[in-house]
């Protein structure tokens, strides 16, 4: 199962998120392995370059977490990584995906 946690604050701001373990929904053998984990990586991935591309915000690791203040572009594209990933753990669920807030 990927775990994500989503770090937000109590306004309901993301301020980064983190990643941990394989989907394993290729264990299943079937058509479209690896499915889940292509598509949070590939979501994950857009996210960071978008942000490093589009914003002058500054990026950092996966782990990903700004390191100061959030444009409001670089708040919309947080806002789309999350939404997408929703949408994953809606799809497939667990015991693929499974995501946590986590308020700092």
């Amino acid at each position: 199962m990927i775990n994500v946690t989503v770090s937000v604050d109590s306004d309901h701001r993301y301020h980064g998120i983190s990643f941990l373990g394989h989907a394993g929904y290729a264990d299943d053998h079937q058509e479209g392995q690896e499915l889940v984990c292509a598509a949070v990586s590939a979501l994950t991935l857009n996210m960071a370059n978008s942000v490093e591309h589009f914003t002058d915000d500054q990026s950092g690791m996966f782990r990903f977490r700004f390191t100061g203040a959030i444009s409001p572009e670089a708040a919309l594209l947080m806002n789309s990584l999350v939404l997408g990933l929703e949408d994953i753990e809606e799809t497939y669920g667990e015991p693929y995906i499974k995501i946590r807030f986590e308020e700092v």
